[in-house]
């Protein structure tokens, strides 16, 4: 975090109506003078890509694939090789007209992303997330408006950093939607609006699944630097990742949030490294199980895990006073019963748009209209550190509060990026990486 902003001490439940309120609609904000860098009178809208990975590419397919006039003009990744498969990839399906990135355009290296942020009028950053806060504080330093994947940061000073620079993009009206898609997608939408207009009554319990076999692994290759290595396989390295409880499962803790119209106030819980112990699997758990306490004394159950062969899950429920409520986003449902189980309400998901295109139609009709409405970031921030807050209680198994999370020192990020600087953390001889260890490792 740069020297001059202050950290943000923030409790979990102050000024939450103010900062929820800015959600995917954004029509409290649609009224406000726009004075982005951007508004549009009939030229093109220049995006720049910053992170060429599958994710990266999906985001920039969806952003071309708007009705509005984009074009790509600059493309920034650690790696050549990701870079040229991301833009021959669009190159082929858009064409020159909309992907306009010649050779001194395309940015290669640690510091490429600020080359490419200066060419373009949108941002897309989708690199691991590690380096969320870096790339999104230098966007908004320079006057950009920001599509950024979720989750935000991998660490509690990377959390106040988003914090900080979340308030300057709000000063400056740039627009942010970050990439939590259910906060976009219409069953979600349409339920959780049920719930907030009490047909289930108070919530008073719920539970947030994302349990699955796990992502893919890249073994070691002869010659890779320590740094090129954990770049490469960067899903199990927590500076870069965060572990899945923050990379994968933030969706399920965010709806959780949504609902509950609040942030936890502690959090404790267990895990461990059970069945994917290898040392290809670096430094994360592979489950983690965590009571997520609320103000009012609501504890939702969350549960993650990557275990092959295992039941998958990957849901919403949530118990009120007077019925309950279940979500599932890659159903597209929605419903609500009764405490007799009177279903109340169905959310027919046939013909609903998908909300990663959404979440880009909406950013870019707001950009192209020249209307500031979109303020995600702070409210993304929250729920990143909410996921942090349980990956602090499953790696110590203490009950962690909110303000420790918040305010917590420890800071992943390595001294220096560069292909031969050394992460913080390295493996030993016979290329184990130490892991946290409960009842041992440090909470916060």
């Amino acid at each position: 975090m740069s020297a001059n902003k202050k950290d943000v001490a923030l409790s979990p439940r102050r000024d939450f109506l103010k900062t929820s309120a800015i959600i995917a609609g954004g029509a409290m904000l649609s009224n406000i003078p726009f004075s982005g860098v951007y508004a549009n009178e009939g030229g093109t809208i220049k995006i720049a890509l910053v992170g060429c990975g599958s994710r990266g590419t999906g985001a920039l397919f969806q952003a071309l694939s708007t009705k509005y006039n984009i074009k790509v003009v600059a493309m920034a990744d650690a790696f050549r090789d990701r870079l040229d498969k991301s833009y021959n990839d669009a190159l082929a399906k858009f064409g020159k007209d909309k992907v306009d990135v010649p050779e001194e355009r395309k940015f290669v290296g640690f510091d490429g992303y600020k080359h490419a942020i200066a060419a373009a009028d949108v941002v897309l950053l989708v690199t691991p997330p590690g380096f969320r806060p870096v790339h999104f504080e230098e966007a908004i330093k320079q006057n950009k408006h920001v599509f950024m994947e979720k989750p935000v940061a991998t660490d509690s000073p990377g959390i106040r950093s988003v914090l900080a620079t979340a308030e300057e993009a709000k000063r400056k009206k740039l627009n942010v939607v970050v990439g939590l898609q259910r906060r976009y997608q219409n069953a979600y939408l349409e339920t959780i609006k049920r719930i907030e207009d009490g047909v289930a009554g108070d919530i008073v319990s719920g539970q947030v699944y994302w349990n699955s076999g796990g992502v893919w692994v890249k073994p070691r290759v002869a010659g890779q630097t320590e740094m090129e290595y954990q770049m490469r396989n960067w899903y199990y390295f927590n500076w870069l990742c965060g572990d899945h409880i923050t990379e994968q499962h933030v969706h399920n803790i965010d709806v959780a949030n949504w609902v509950k119209n609040a942030y936890p106030v502690s959090a404790q819980g267990t895990g461990s490294r059970f069945l994917r112990t290898g040392k290809d699997y670096g430094e994360i758990f592979d489950n983690h199980t965590v009571e997520f306490i609320y103000a009012d004394g609501t504890v939702i159950q969350s549960q993650c895990r990557h275990h092959e062969g295992t039941l998958n899950r990957v849901d919403e429920s949530f118990q009120g006073t007077k019925g309950r409520a279940y979500l599932n986003a890659n159903n597209n449902s929605g419903k609500l019963w009764d405490t007799k189980g009177n279903l109340l309400f169905n959310h027919d998901g046939k013909g609903n748009p998908n909300p990663y295109q959404t979440e880009h139609d909406e950013l870019f009709a707001a950009i192209d209209e020249g209307e500031y409405k979109f303020a995600d970031a702070e409210r993304v921030a929250k729920s990143t550190l909410s996921s942090l807050l349980g990956r602090y209680a499953t790696y110590s198994g203490k009950e962690v509060k909110w303000e420790e999370a918040l305010n917590s020192q420890i800071n992943l990020m390595p001294e220096k990026l560069a292909w031969d600087a050394l992460p913080k953390i390295l493996p030993d001889a016979n290329g184990m990486y130490p892991f946290a260890i409960p009842g041992k490792t440090k909470a916060v």
